[in-house]
């Protein structure tokens, strides 16, 4: 608790003992009893009218504070001491809950999302000096010690060791990380020492992205947070109104008709009505309901850009996804090794190994790794690149040629079609065919589960768009279970298809993107959602999303939606269980059937029970 709510709770203690004593002493002077039921009515409510004079000053009137004001200060003049200071005093026991409910949503997200640096360890003379991780710049060597957290994105120059990375993906289990490897800031070290290369400024890694994601999530609201904002506006001002012609229209048709005005009776159910009427539970529970729904979303390593998102998301229909990176790993490996004319799996992969040992290529990269052995440059010679086929060397003075199809069409060699899809390399040895070597991006081993889990959440299509070849999208389509795919597309290409999606889907419906690539910036900025992939997606990716997973898992596409059903749920009780029970108890109230007890119940209760329903938000 707070040292300003411990304060508040301190007053409502005082208030509450000293109307309990003054309602006990049997006090005839009205003047005496109205003098010691302001010391507790002034004690717990002073800053509410305080508040509601600014109001009026600064021309912001029909506020909860103009209405708790008015009524209770009315109920005092009436003579209903014991009424106006208890609306108070409920009133302020209502917003201390309030208070303690939003603190504690905050403070589990900030633990949650504990990840900013508070220095970064730089090496001078032999000695670590702490630095601010704002003055770090790119190319600078850090050092991360176990039990710090990495300050800055870069990469490990000397070092191994296990990092926590729940904090950013809501993963639990540790990864292991050596040299060479890519590390992004906001991860704990758990073991080794760690020297790192930086290649971001802070204010452009991964902690710094993440945490302004959050911190200005709450400024793009949903429909459901617009339409109460209006919905107060117009709201306070036309029941104050109504409580007015209540207080003066029955009053007035008595005396014309000739029976009693009984004035005090009327303006007490005015009064009534405005306590009813105040819009706390709803303008209070709707954005904690949002607030909470996308801390949850964070603690699940899906960081949500605005509530209006959030509330797209439980709307999705159609999701449309890039292959490579997104429901592939982006990674390619050796899949299949089928040779010829009596040479072993071994020998036609050391063969293609050592042929494009001076390749950068992926391909190459991808068959050097398959092999796994250190390579002796002095076996290979004569090495020639084909341009668009392939390369010819002498390895042990064999002659050894690797390519594409057209390369063995170019020097004339017969050659096996796949059976399998994937990127063919074909060896020839000596002028003749010794095989065939497929290499195929790997699919992610939640891919599949992925797509089901999407159909499973209500979604009409899954779509896959590729630049890749027709035979291998279509491989990678059957084997998740993707309604439609397109293949060989170019980026123009892919923001036609998802024009022609949007020109077919109904208003109500929603098309999500996801993609992780540089050149899948401008279909994520015009998807209704665009989900970008948090750890192997591009700076340009993650900018134009409106929902980032920050561990590049597709499944997490099916829990920010399931997260946000939650979350649109409740707002949606929250507003059907606040207007029922105020619509009732005016209509109650305006006829003498409900009283400033039940006024209170009407607003306080009502907004304790809302609160409480809209921190369920936070747990998925």
């Amino acid at each position: 608790m707070t040292k300003k709510q411990k304060k508040v709770l301190i007053r409502i203690i005082i208030s509450a003992i000293l109307v309990c004593i003054f309602s006990l002493i049997p006090v005839e002077n009205q003047y005496v009893r109205l003098g010691l039921f302001l010391i507790p009515y002034l004690v717990i409510g002073y800053d509410i009218l305080k508040k509601a004079g600014l109001g009026i000053v600064n021309g912001q009137v029909f506020d909860e504070n103009f209405l708790m004001a008015i009524a209770t200060v009315g109920a005092i003049i009436l003579g209903e001491y014991v009424e106006g200071t208890a609306v108070m005093l409920f009133y302020q026991v209502g917003e201390l809950f309030q208070s303690y409910a939003v603190g504690k949503s905050r403070r589990n997200i900030s633990s949650l999302m504990d990840i900013r640096p508070d220095y970064a360890n730089i090496e001078q003379d032999g000695e670590l000096e702490q630095v601010d991780p704002d003055d770090v710049e790119i190319g600078t060597i850090i050092v991360v010690q176990p039990g710090e957290k990495v300050p800055i994105d870069g990469k490990i120059v000397s070092g191994s060791s296990t990092l926590n990375t729940s904090a950013l993906t809501g993963e639990s289990l540790p990864r292991e990380v050596r040299e060479g490897d890519e590390v992004i800031s906001g991860c704990v070290n758990l073991s080794g020492l760690l020297r790192i290369e930086t290649t971001k400024e802070f204010g452009e890694s991964t902690v710094s992205k993440i945490l302004d994601l959050v911190e200005n999530s709450s400024m793009k609201k949903s429909r459901s947070e617009n339409f109460i904002t209006r919905f107060a506006k117009y709201y306070t001002p036309a029941v104050c109104i109504g409580a007015l012609a209540l207080a003066i229209l029955p009053p007035v048709a008595n005396l014309i008709i000739g029976n009693p005005a009984n004035w005090p009776q009327w303006i007490i159910r005015a009064l009534t009505t405005l306590v009813i009427s105040c819009p706390c539970a709803l303008v209070i529970s709707i954005p904690l309901s949002f607030f909470g729904g996308i801390g949850g979303a964070s603690a699940k390593g899906v960081l949500v850009k605005g509530s209006n998102y959030l509330e797209a998301l439980s709307e999705t229909k159609y999701v449309v996804c890039d292959k490579t990176g997104t429901l592939t790993k982006g990674v390619f490996e050796v899949t299949c090794i089928e040779p010829a004319n009596g040479i072993s799996n071994e020998e036609l992969l050391e063969l293609a190994a050592y042929a494009e040992s001076y390749s950068n290529h992926p391909i190459s990269k991808s068959l050097k790794e398959a092999y796994g052995k250190q390579i002796d440059t002095a076996r290979v010679t004569d090495i020639e690149e084909i341009s668009g086929h392939g390369v010819s060397a002498v390895v042990d003075g064999r002659k050894v040629a690797v390519g594409n199809v057209k390369l063995m069409k170019k020097l004339d060699i017969p050659y096996t079609i796949p059976q399998k899809a994937g990127t063919e390399v074909h060896v020839a040895v000596d002028g003749g065919y010794a095989g065939y070597i497929l290499i195929s991006d790997i699919v992610k081993p939640n891919a599949k589960e992925a797509i089901a889990d999407l159909k499973a959440a209500g979604v009409k299509q899954v779509i896959m768009l590729t630049g890749d070849a027709k035979p291998v999208a279509e491989a990678v389509a059957a084997e998740l279970g993707v309604d439609v795919v397109k293949s060989e597309l170019l980026p123009a290409d892919k923001v036609s298809e998802v024009e022609k999606l949007l020109a077919v889907k109904s208003e109500k419906e929603k098309l999500a993107f996801v993609g992780d690539g540089i050149n899948d910036a401008p279909v994520l900025s015009r998807a209704d959602i665009g989900i970008a992939m948090g750890a192997l997606g591009s700076d340009a990716a993650i900018e134009a999303a409106d929902v980032v997973l920050m561990d590049d898992d597709p499944v997490k596409i099916a829990t920010a939606m399931k997260i946000s059903r939650k979350t649109l749920r409740i707002v949606h009780q929250n507003i059907v269980f606040a207007l029922a029970v105020k619509l009732a108890c005016l209509g109650l109230g305006a006829v003498g059937f409900v009283n400033m007890w039940w006024a209170i119940f009407a607003d306080v209760g009502v907004m304790i029970i809302a609160v409480i329903n809209a921190t369920r938000a936070l747990k998925m």
